[in-house]
C-alpha cells in the first residue's frame, strides 16, 4: 500500500485466486484502524479474507481523527449522482441486440433506465440505482465478458429496482440486475436485486447487529420499505453462494415470511437463475416457478407434507420392521417387539439375568435380521463377553467346565468361525483408560459405529458405570432427563434401537418380588421418557416355582403397534446357555395343579426331544 489513509479501500488483484480468468480486481484491502489491515476477495469462488497488524513506514500511527479527516477530504462520499457526472449514454443498437439474445426487450430496458458508458475504449452496460427518483449508485458490466465494478464514492448501497416495490406486500429478491429484468419480462415487476452478489458461505450464529452488519447494510437502510411486506420470495442462484445469500437474507428478514424459489432441472441440468429459466422455458414457466415457491424452512418447524413419503412407506409396510422385529420368543412377541429408533430401559435386581437376556436378544436379532450392534457393556471383560455371545450363537459350551454338564465344547473350527461372526456383527465401545465414560462420549462412539459399520442396535449396560459429573446447580432428576433425551435423539436420528440397563435402588425388606420401574435408582424419568420399560426377574424360591424360570415383565410400551403391557416367562437353560419360551398362559392359569402339570409336560417334551415347542432354540 502506498496510501495509509484510514478506511480507504484498495481494489487489487487477489494474491490467492489472481483475479480468476479475467484478472478481476476483486481484492479489497483497507486499514481498519491505525495499526490493523483487513482484506477480503469478493469473487464468489474465492472469498479469501483475513486481518493482520502492519507497522507504518515511519514507525508511528496517525490519530484516527487525522486519518478520518484525510480520508474524507481526499475521498468525499457522494450522496447523489447525475447522468452527466456518470457519463451515461442511451443504449446503442448493438447493446439492445445483445440484451435481446438474453431475452430482455427494449421496453423493459427503457422502463428500468438501463444505459451504457465507455470506460476508456471499453463499452459497458450501466445499471443506475434509483431511490426517490435520484441516482445514488451505479453498477457497470462489460459485454460479452462479465466484469463488474461500481461507481466510486457512493455514500450508500441499496437494492436495484427499489422503487418497484413501494406499497407491495409481496417482493421477489434476485441476485443480479439481469435476473431483475428477466422477472419483469415474465410480468413480475415487484422485484429487486441485491447490489453486491452472494457471499461464499452463510455465517454462523444469530442475526448480527445492524451497526456491525456492513455487508448487508443496504438491507437495514431499506427496512422501512420491507416493513409491511408479508411474503418475500428468495430467488437467488442455484449454487453454493446463492444458497448462502438466501440463508443470510432469511435470517435478517425473518424465515417466517420468506419463500424459497426452486429452479427447475431440464434434461438433467439444473437451471441456475431467472434469466436461464426465461431463455430455456419462457416467461410463463418463470411465473410458474415463482408461484410454486416453497415456504422457507425453519429449523424444527415442519408440515406433515414434509414427511408424506415416510408416512406412505409406513402405511404400505415398506418400512423395515414397522411392526417391530421378533425377539425370537413367541410368548414375548405378543407384548414386546424391537422397533428401530426406540429406547428400551431394562431393570431388575442384581443377578436376575438382565445382561444375559439382552445378549440372547441381540443374538436372535442377528440370526433373524442380520443386524449388527455396538456393545458398551462395562461390567463384562472382553473375553467373558465374547464367550457368552459365541456360546449363545452355537449353543455349545466354550470350555469343558462344570456348567457344561459334559456337553462337548466348541470345536476349533466353530471357535474360528465364531470369532469371525463376532468381528463382523458386534462392535465394542470401551474406555481405554481408567476414567469412566460419559454418556456423551458413548453416544459419539455409537454415531461413529452407525456411520462406519451400519449398526442397528446399541446396548449401554449399566447406567451406574457411566461418569455422572454434573454442575452443582443441576439436580439428579434434571441430569437423568437430559441423558435420556440425548439417547432418544440418537436412536431416532440414526434409526437405531437402544437398550439401556439401569439397576433399582436398594430395596429394604425385599421379599423376592420383582421391582417396579419406579424403583430405578436416580429418577422416575427412566420410565417416563423411555419407549419401552422391561423388568427381568428370576425366581429364587424353589417353593414358588422352578429356579430357572425368568419373568420378562413388560411395564411400558409407548407404541401400541409394537406390543402391550404384559408378562412372559422364559426358561434359562444352562446346558445351551440360552432362554426358551414358556408360554404366558402357564403362569396365569387359575388352577395351581393344572399349571404344574402343564409346566412338567412341557419341560419333559423339551428334554426328550431337544426342541422347544414354541419359538425353537433361541
Amino acid at each position: 500500500m502506498d496510501d495509509w489513509t484510514l478506511g480507504k479501500e484498495h481494489r487489487l488483484i487477489c494474491p490467492q485466486c489472481n483475479g480468476g480468468t479475467t484478472y478481476e480486481p476483486s481484492f479489497s484491502l483497507r486499514l481498519e484502524d491505525e495499526w490493523t489491515a483487513i482484506w477480503k476477495c469478493h469473487r464468489s469462488t474465492c472469498g479469501y479474507h483475513g486481518k493482520a497488524n502492519v507497522p507504518h513506514e515511519n514507525g508511528s500511527a496517525l490519530t484516527k481523527r487525522q486519518m478520518a479527516a484525510a480520508y474524507h477530504w481526499r475521498n468525499p462520499k457522494i450522496t447523489e449522482f447525475s447522468r452527466t457526472s456518470l457519463n451515461l449514454q442511451p443504449l446503442s443498437d448493438d447493446v439492445i441486440k445483445w440484451f435481446a439474445t438474453r431475452g430482455i426487450s427494449q421496453k423493459v430496458l427503457q422502463r428500468n433506465r438501463v444505459e451504457q458508458i465507455y470506460s476508456g475504449s471499453e463499452l459497458a452496460i450501466a445499471f443506475p440505482y434509483y431511490k426517490e427518483n435520484k441516482i445514488i449508485d451505479c453498477k457497470y458490466r462489460t459485454i460479452p465478458e462479465k466484469r463488474f465494478w461500481k461507481a466510486r464514492g457512493a455514500a450508500r448501497r441499496t437494492f436495484y429496482g427499489l422503487e418497484d416495490i413501494k406499497g407491495r406486500d409481496e417482493v421477489v429478491i434476485v441476485e443480479g440486475e439481469m435476473d431483475k429484468l428477466s422477472m419483469e419480462e415474465a410480468g413480475i415487476i415487484n422485484c429487486v436485486s441485491v447490489p453486491d452478489g452472494a457471499p461464499v458461505k452463510a455465517a454462523d450464529g444469530e442475526t448480527p447487529d445492524p451497526e456491525e452488519d456492513k455487508k448487508f447494510s443496504y438491507l437495514w437502510d431499506c427496512k422501512e420499505q420491507f416493513g409491511k411486506v408479508t411474503r418475500i420470495f428468495l430467488a437467488t442462484d442455484a449454487d453454493g453462494p446463492g444458497l448462502a445469500l438466501a440463508e443470510e437474507l432469511a435470517r435478517r428478514f425473518g424465515r417466517e415470511r420468506c419463500w424459497r424459489v426452486n429452479w427447475p432441472v431440464v434434461d438433467g441440468k439444473q437451471l441456475k437463475d431467472a434469466n436461464e429459466v426465461l431463455l430455456t422455458l419462457g416467461p410463463e414457466a418463470l411465473r410458474e416457478v415463482i408461484a410454486k415457491s416453497e415456504l422457507y424452512p425453519i429449523r424444527g418447524l415442519f408440515q406433515f407434507s414434509n414427511f408424506f413419503k415416510e408416512i406412505d412407506d409406513y402405511y404400505h409396510m415398506r418400512v423395515e420392521e414397522a411392526e417391530g422385529a421378533s425377539t425370537g420368543w413367541k410368548g414375548l412377541d405378543e407384548y414386546y417387539t424391537v422397533v428401530p429408533g426406540e429406547l428400551t430401559i431394562v431393570t431388575g435386581v442384581p443377578n436376575s439375568g438382565k445382561s444375559e437376556w439382552i445378549d440372547a436378544l441381540v443374538c436372535n436379532l442377528n440370526r433373524s435380521k442380520g443386524w449388527s450392534f455396538a456393545l458398551c457393556s462395562m461390567e463384562n471383560k472382553v473375553t467373558d463377553h465374547a464367550r457368552k455371545l459365541i456360546e449363545k450363537h452355537y449353543r455349545k459350551p466354550f470350555f469343558e467346565a462344570k456348567y457344561s454338564n459334559s456337553t462337548p465344547r466348541l470345536t476349533p473350527e466353530e471357535f474360528a468361525a465364531g470369532l469371525e461372526w463376532l468381528d463382523n456383527h458386534f462392535y465394542l465401545i470401551r474406555c481405554e483408560n481408567e476414567k469412566l465414560p460419559s454418556a456423551d462420549w458413548v453416544l459419539d462412539r455409537a454415531k461413529a459405529a452407525v456411520q462406519r459399520y451400519g449398526i442397528r442396535g446399541l446396548v449401554i449396560d449399566p447406567y451406574n458405570e457411566l461418569d455422572h459429573q454434573r454442575s452443582s446447580s443441576q439436580t439428579e432428576t434434571e441430569y437423568v432427563s437430559q441423558i435420556l433425551t440425548k439417547i432418544k435423539r440418537f436412536a431416532q436420528h440414526h434409526d437405531c434401537h437402544v437398550w439401556f440397563v439401569a439397576h433399582p435402588r436398594q430395596m429394604l425388606n425385599w421379599q423376592g418380588q420383582p421391582p417396579n420401574m419406579y424403583d430405578i435408582s436416580g429418577s422416575a424419568h427412566f420410565i417416563n421418557k423411555c419407549d419401552n420399560g422391561i423388568v427381568v426377574h428370576r425366581n429364587r424360591d424353589a417353593e414358588k416355582g422352578p429356579l430357572d424360570q425368568v419373568q420378562i415383565l413388560v411395564k411400558k410400551v409407548r407404541n401400541k403397534i409394537a406390543g402391550q403391557i404384559g408378562e412372559a416367562v422364559l426358561k434359562y437353560d444352562r446346558l445351551v446357555f440360552v432362554s426358551c419360551d414358556v408360554r404366558a398362559w402357564l403362569i396365569v392359569c387359575s388352577s395351581p395343579l393344572v399349571s404344574f402339570l402343564l409346566w412338567s409336560l412341557k419341560l419333559a417334551f423339551c428334554r426328550v426331544t431337544g426342541l422347544f415347542s414354541d419359538a425353537g432354540p433361541v
